[in-house]
């Protein structure tokens, strides 16, 4: 077990992650969440750390959205995500600045660079999370072994999304975690705030674990991201066929709406997975979101209950997904979907 004084590491830090020179949006929320653990612990200092290239002006937006300091690194070869100058970047902020909780976006470069940094200095690192909370670890106390205090209570789907896990990591720092997109509240931008820009400057050396990189693609995908969108028009098993989500694609056409799904339907193959809602899928927060033919499962729930509006169709009365309606019908959805979608157009056509 690493020999470290866990009173020496102190702060929230986050990850900021940038891509081109265009911070991605995970920054942005893991900020916000960043605000309220600090808020819970005697250190309230929140520091972005932001590495790459020619970076240091993207600062002020770090700011803007709750880093109370940003850690530059700014080195050529930080210019774009490769593992081995990345890792080594992160690790020697951490050695030197010891943060009490340092999160890192699960994305892809997240999920990459999050375990790497973790193994190096030797700590733990709970991947995916969907929940971050201050508290008692141990959750409930156990006699004759002692409950710790103030620790990062890590909640994150596990044995395939079947059930729910809470992590700590009480005896090693950082604790470490990568969170799930959509899922934290970004802050409200302040245009007034600022930040204390650090610049930093370790050693990056190129050793046999770098890579050469020969050619970037940039994929244009054609499946739209159901993250960006104001209204989805959700499907799950009870739709019955992937020819019966044409009907969806209907209503959604005629509202303005994206098409997505539960994980059964993903499941059976009717849909990709980049529509998926849920626990193993996407946190998503529309404006309006159509729960058609979905039963209600927590896993699918915890991906879409921050939804303004929740309006859900389904022919059994006692289905759980009525419980975080706000508005429910119980029906057929072969006959209710069609009607809804030709009044909906009758409706646009008399304005």
């Amino acid at each position: 077990m690493q020999n470290i004084n866990l009173e020496d590491y102190k702060g929230v830090f986050v990850f900021a992650q940038q891509v081109d020179n265009e911070l991605s949006p995970i920054a942005f929320e893991l900020l916000g969440e960043a605000g309220r653990l600090a808020e819970n612990l005697e250190e309230k200092t929140v520091t972005a750390v932001l590495l790459g290239k020619d970076v240091k002006g993207l600062a002020d937006d770090l700011a803007k959205y709750g880093a109370d300091r940003v850690i530059v690194v700014d080195d050529p070869a930080l210019e774009t995500y490769m593992t081995e100058p990345y890792a080594q970047a992160l690790t020697a902020v951490i050695e030197e600045y010891k943060p009490e909780i340092m999160l890192v976006g699960a994305t892809a470069i997240g999920r990459d660079l999050g375990p790497t940094v973790s193994a190096r200095v030797a700590t733990g690192l709970t991947a995916d999370c969907t929940q971050l909370e201050i508290g008692d670890f141990p959750l409930v106390a156990i006699p004759g072994k002692e409950q710790k205090h103030n620790q990062l209570l890590m909640t994150r789907p596990a044995f395939g999304g079947n059930t729910i896990a809470t992590i700590a990591c009480p005896d090693n720092r950082p604790q470490m975690a990568t969170v799930r997109a959509g899922v934290m509240q970004k802050n409200d931008p302040d245009d007034s705030k600022k930040a204390e820009v650090v610049e930093f400057n370790p050693t990056i050396e190129k050793n046999d674990k770098f890579v050469e990189i020969l050619d970037i693609v940039k994929a244009v995908s054609d499946v739209e991201d159901i993250m960006d969108a104001k209204i989805l028009v959700s499907g799950g098993r009870g739709v019955g066929s992937q020819e019966n989500f044409s009907i969806l694609q209907d209503l959604a056409d005629a509202i303005g709406g994206t098409v997505s799904c539960s994980r059964a339907v993903v499941d059976n193959g009717w849909m990709p997975k980049d529509l998926q809602v849920g626990q193993t899928g996407k946190t998503v927060r529309p404006q309006v979101y159509f729960a058609i033919g979905i039963s209600g499962a927590i896993q699918h729930v915890a991906g879409m209950e921050e939804a303004d509006i929740i309006i859900a169709i389904n022919k059994d009365p006692d289905a759980p997904i009525f419980e975080v309606a706000d508005y429910g019908v119980v029906g057929d959805l072969n006959k209710i979907v069609p009607m809804l979608t030709e009044q909906i157009k009758t409706a646009i056509a008399n304005k």
